[in-house]
């Protein structure tokens, strides 16, 4: 079950490879994401130092009277991956027209986890594509539906 998802993902973006992996987060953190608060608009992966990090994430605090005051939603997070996995995705980042983006946070267990993908921007004629194409399967299911 998908707790936070980046909706837009699948639109701007062309999927070439998944991966999974774990998020460190503070425990009010996990707390709003339970909640279903937080988003993925605009955020990415990086990789540096043989460590990959997601930027630009926001994921509110649950009890805002109760955070710490120096506390910032939209700090920089690091991804828990194998080293195998971070050595992929960094030589697919330095590739030039890919980028890796998060898809979903949801919960594995008692875990959170992040579902990212490489990813190659869409131009427009594909977007308009896809949006026609989302359209007539939703004409084709309501058809369906009310035979």
């Amino acid at each position: 079950m998908s707790l936070v998802e980046n909706k837009k993902a699948g639109l701007k973006y062309e999927f070439l490879e998944k991966y999974e992996g774990g998020i460190e987060l503070f425990g009010y953190e996990v707390k709003s994401i339970r909640n279903h608060r937080g988003s993925l608009d605009g955020a990415h992966i990086i990789v540096r130092g043989g460590e990959a990090y997601l930027v630009g994430a926001h994921i509110p605090p649950y009890q805002p009277a109760n955070t710490p005051k120096n506390y910032d939603p939209v700090r920089t997070r690091k991804i828990l991956l194998t080293k195998k996995e971070i050595w992929e995705i960094g030589g697919q980042e330095s590739k030039r027209g890919l980028t890796i983006v998060p898809l979903s946070m949801y919960s594995k267990g008692v875990k959170i986890k992040v579902s990212l993908a490489v990813a190659r921007g869409k131009k427009k004629y594909d977007k308009r594509e896809t949006l026609k194409k989302r359209d007539t399967e939703r004409e084709m299911r309501r058809a369906l539906k009310t035979e």
